[in-house]
């Protein structure tokens, strides 16, 4: 497979136009895993080389490390929003200005959204050029809940749009950094 396991990233690279899918969430709570588990169909396809997958479960932190030398990020997480459940909503990069700040933050409250806010304070002029976040609205997030019918239809959209917006540029050879 063309792609790399979160465990074969061992040095920053610089790809040129390399893109970094993170799928977070708790893969114990049903919908909440929605990241993790989409991230684990991903890697049973193939993908172009300068793709990195991370399953960035509830390790906020490494999210923002794993971002060092990717041009263009997408992340995938479960909402709450109290919208249909397998809602699916894009947050293009303007909307990721207004961040929220780092103070008081503690390792178990630590975020995807507190991970980009680190990543832009630590990578600074590497920080990427483009970050898109995939929320999915999760219905059912019990422990030990399985992800819902719903909540899968939603994750497919997503993959059907990182396909159509991050793949296949890829694999056509028309990426930009």
């Amino acid at each position: 497979m063309a792609a790399q396991h979160e465990d074969q990233v061992d040095q920053p690279r610089d790809l040129g136009c390399e893109v970094l899918i993170v799928g977070c969430g708790n893969l114990l709570r049903g919908d909440d895993g929605a990241g993790p588990v989409l991230i684990r169909q991903l890697w049973d396809m193939p993908l172009p080389d300068a793709v990195r997958l991370v399953d960035g479960g509830t390790a906020g932190m490494e999210v923002a490390f794993q971002m060092r030398g990717a041009h263009r990020v997408v992340l995938i997480d479960a909402s709450h929003t109290g919208a249909a459940p397998g809602t699916v909503y894009r947050v293009p990069g303007p909307e990721l200005e207004k961040l929220p700040p780092l103070r008081g933050m503690y390792s178990h409250s630590f975020r995807w959204d507190h991970a980009l806010a680190l990543a832009r304070w630590l990578l600074k002029d590497e920080y990427p050029d483009d970050v898109t976040i995939f929320l999915i609205e999760a219905q059912d997030t019990d422990l030990g809940s399985e992800i819902t019918p719903r909540v899968r239809a939603g994750m497919d959209r997503v993959i059907s749009r990182i396909e159509a917006g991050w793949l296949a540029p890829l694999r056509s050879g028309m990426c930009s950094p």
